[in-house]
């Protein structure tokens, strides 16, 4: 199949399982320190892996978490949160109420050599479907400078830029983005 033939390939994201776990470590690395250079110094990148840039095993855990793969490679990741944390884990009971809060968009990583195919914006679908099944009426989102056009053109606002502090490491700046949808 040709890069142009992928291009057009219908990507259908599944629900992320634990036994991706594997997969996405490596993946997610990959992702960040080839789709984030342009925007980041290697020092964020490496700075931010770890606490921001990682796999959310609570996302899994919840089964808001979905992949796309391809020959049974997973070539994008990405999920929404209904607990309180906007990025890393959340505890269990702190649960958002869909009819007061904003459900939490999270952890979006596609494969470089599979990137601006289309994947991403799959996934943020399916998302943004799911999420609005558990009937949340917004959903937020903190994202990178390399991920906000593409958030931009799927209908969110930008609300607030500012930089996520990581002890003794460099900052990452960000922009805080919100996005409601028709009852």
């Amino acid at each position: 199949m040709t890069a142009y033939e992928h291009t057009l390939l219908d990507w259908r994201p599944r629900r992320a399982r634990e036994d991706d776990t594997a997969a996405l470590e490596t993946l997610i690395p990959l992702s960040a320190r080839t789709l984030q250079a342009s925007h980041y110094t290697s020092a964020q990148i490496e700075a931010a892996l770890g606490p921001i840039f990682a796999v959310d095993r609570q996302l899994i855990g919840d089964g808001s978490y979905f992949v796309v793969e391809h020959e049974g490679q997973i070539l994008g990741c990405g999920g929404w949160g209904k607990r309180r944390s906007i990025f890393g884990e959340g505890s269990v009971g702190d649960l958002l109420d869909p009819q007061r809060d904003a459900a939490r968009i999270r952890a979006f990583f596609v494969h470089p050599a599979w990137a601006r195919r289309g994947i991403a914006r799959s996934l943020l679908l399916a998302t943004e479907k799911d999420l609005c099944a558990a009937h949340f009426r917004s959903s937020e989102l903190v994202a990178t400078l390399t991920g906000e056009r593409l958030y931009a053109s799927c209908g969110y606002a930008a609300s607030k830029r500012y930089e996520i502090n990581i002890p003794g490491k460099p900052s990452l700046p960000v922009v805080f983005m919100v996005k409601s949808f028709d009852s």
